[in-house]
């Protein structure tokens, strides 16, 4: 689902990645590439790989088996380089609860051997600013909200310039007012160049934010692309609304389709039908473009009250693939 790509094109780049833990395979065989300059949104349940991936990205883990590649860099061989160009925020964070939110920074940036003493103070009022703190950047991190805390996370990953920013679920815990500055962020930070690797299992989040995406099932890789060719191949519905549901589903029969109905009885209601691919190509037995499909049943003395074609949503598209429900709101 991906097109050709050089490493040089890539911010992200596994091949054949693998981790065991004992017996267990977290992570199985996985061939990801992450567009420099993309929002991309890496999906999937709980458990199945996405954080052990980012720890293996970020050099907090290491592969049982296959490389990793981030910014054209080996990892984790190459960490030293790799790091002071990468903002990450990965399993929530942590902070001195003692300490205001604007101290704690302070303190992570001394850390910091790349950090600017000089310019810290601005750096570091900037970062709050982008992140909407400054009213709390006085207050003991102690006294923080949930989301709050995750606005200050992403405040320290960026104290510095960073052409890759990592988030773990950046918006666990935030208000609908948070999650909305933390998605404008996220845009801003795309547009300044930089490029955003988001894994969450938030549908909003995604389709709002993200340009590409990745979806991982039970470890592995099942399907990457951009957002719009995960889209088109969830395929289309044809829903039909008539009082002549019995003849209408002969019809589409007819044109080598499979309708469904929506329970009710037989001579009224909804009728849907999966089209055979997003093209309305044609069937064994004729052609089901959308505006052949109404001139039959118009023909067959249907009278037709609704009729649309969907496109498959994303969600559709991610149930298809993992078996299981995506999260669509907070």
């Amino acid at each position: 689902m991906t097109g050709a790509s050089t490493a040089d094109d890539l911010a992200i780049e596994a091949k054949g990645l693998s981790k065991r833990f004992g017996r267990q395979l977290a992570v199985n065989n996985i061939d990801l590439a992450v567009p420099r300059g993309s929002v991309f949104g890496f999906l999937g349940p709980n458990g199945s790989g996405k954080t052990t991936t980012i720890r293996m990205m970020l050099g907090l883990a290491a592969a049982s088996e296959g490389t990793i590649s981030v910014l054209g860099q080996e990892m984790p061989r190459q960490l030293q380089d790799v790091l002071p160009r990468v903002g990450a925020l990965v399993e929530g964070p942590a902070f001195y609860p003692f300490l205001s939110g604007t101290a704690n920074l302070h303190r992570f940036d001394a850390a910091d051997p790349h950090s600017v003493r000089g310019t810290r103070a601005a750096r570091v009022q900037r970062a709050l600013e982008r992140v909407g703190l400054t009213h709390a950047a006085g207050k003991k991190v102690r006294a923080y909200s949930l989301g709050m805390k995750q606005r200050l996370g992403i405040a320290n990953a960026l104290l510095s310039p960073r052409e890759l920013l990592v988030l773990d679920e950046p918006t666990n815990g935030l208000d609908p007012q948070g999650t909305r500055e933390v998605r404008h962020l996220v845009r801003s930070l795309a547009a300044d160049g930089a490029t955003v690797f988001v894994s969450s299992h938030l549908l909003a989040e995604v389709e709002q934010i993200c340009t590409h995406a990745a979806v991982m099932s039970a470890g592995s890789l099942v399907a990457q692309g951009t957002l719009a060719s995960l889209r088109q191949s969830g395929g289309r519905t044809l829903r039909l609304l008539t009082p002549d549901a019995g003849t209408a589903s002969a019809v589409l029969v007819r044109l080598g389709l499979t309708p469904v109905t929506d329970g009710a009885a037989p001579t009224t209601g909804v009728l849907t039908a999966s089209l055979p691919d997003p093209d309305g190509a044609v069937a064994a037995d004729g052609v089901v473009a959308p505006e052949d499909i109404v001139a039959a049943l118009v023909d067959a003395g249907v009278r037709v009250r609704g009729f649309a074609v969907e496109q498959g949503s994303l969600e559709d598209r991610f149930v298809a693939l993992t078996g299981e429900g995506f999260d669509i709101a907070q």
